[in-house]
């Protein structure tokens, strides 16, 4: 169902950019939603329809026909959720290995996207006017644990404002090849699109974008001298694509079973140990996720346990 918001501007509430006066009254719309509202014509002042967003606001009543939202182009599928917090403005899942976040060539189906269609139902009020999930961040298909997803145009906003100032806390557990040295540090280095292949990141001297990842190794296996694998806590200040996976690459000390950074083969001991785990990609877990809730302000804090796939890795390693 669509709706109606009647917002009356009084003299000293004029003067400011219609969109942006409009916005700030109407929490549940974003300024961008109201900027396509007003090109649709569906925003008028006194009866009269407004057709720029910058001009600057004059006193009287604003009218603003908010349309159903459109149907989303990814159909909805009964696919099973594990769901840590829900309310009425955003859910947070824990999302197992090969699920990809949303649609792409390849993955039209079985996707995050498609799950939350179906488990949301009409709770979507609508992302930009569509009634789609809002995927704020994004973690590779072949890493699990996890992520927060809006349900509404001002949730969506709270959350990608939160993301843009990293208020955000967000830890990962990554199983190595070796162990990073020193046990503890940062690694900094802005990455980019690979120029040698189009489908990997890389860190890069100029360009690129700023990253910064803080590690501690939680526990080493094999020789403590010369260590063959280790448990790696990452917390990220950036999220660029791919960046723990190209950090830890750049300590010589790629995830195990990465097959897109992992250069070189693991120990032999090791390799048993993923083959008989079943691990069929990186060893990479988003274990916590901390933020203000955009809408409520209250503290939300979920962690997720490792997968059966990593936490069977680490039963075996622990032997060696």
């Amino acid at each position: 169902m669509g709706s109606e918001a009647v917002v009356e501007i009084a003299g000293d509430e004029a003067g400011g950019r219609v969109d942006k006066t409009l916005a700030e009254r109407l929490p549940d719309l974003s300024r961008a939603r109201i900027q396509a509202l007003i090109a649709e014509g569906r925003v008028s002042r006194d009866g009269v329809p407004v057709s720029d967003g910058s001009a600057k606001a004059a006193p009287g009543a604003y009218r603003i026909d908010v349309p159903p939202a459109a149907a989303a182009e990814p159909q909805p599928e009964d696919i099973p959720l594990t769901v840590l917090f829900e309310d009425a403005h955003l859910i947070v899942l824990d999302k197992p290995p090969g699920m990809a976040m949303h649609p792409a060539p390849g993955s039209e189906a079985g996707t995050l996207v498609n799950a939350l269609l179906h488990h949301c139902g009409d709770s979507l009020s609508g992302i930009g006017g569509v009634a789609r999930p809002g995927i704020v961040h994004r973690i590779d298909k072949d890493t699990s644990g996890v992520v927060v997803v809006a349900k509404t145009d001002a949730a969506h906003q709270g959350l990608a404002a939160l993301f843009e100032a990293h208020d955000i806390d967000r830890e990962y557990v990554a199983f190595t090849r070796g162990a990073p040295r020193p046990d503890k540090g940062t690694i900094e280095g802005a990455i980019a699109r690979s120029t040698h292949d189009r489908k990997k990141m890389a860190m890069v001297k100029s360009g690129g974008r700023h990253a910064v990842t803080h590690y501690r190794v939680q526990r080493t296996f094999g020789p403590q001298e010369k260590p063959l694998a280790a448990r790696v806590a990452c917390r990220l200040e950036t999220g660029r694509t791919h960046q723990i996976r190209v950090h830890l690459a750049s300590k010589g000390t790629p995830c195990l079973g990465d097959p897109t950074y992992g250069s070189g083969p693991p120990a032999p001991a090791v390799r048993e140990a993923i083959e008989t785990a079943q691990l069929r990609r990186q060893a990479l877990h988003a274990a916590v996720l901390g933020f203000r809730h955009p809408i409520t302000g209250e503290q939300v804090r979920c962690e997720s346990a490792l997968p059966p796939d990593m936490a069977a890795l680490e039963a075996l390693l622990a032997r060696l």
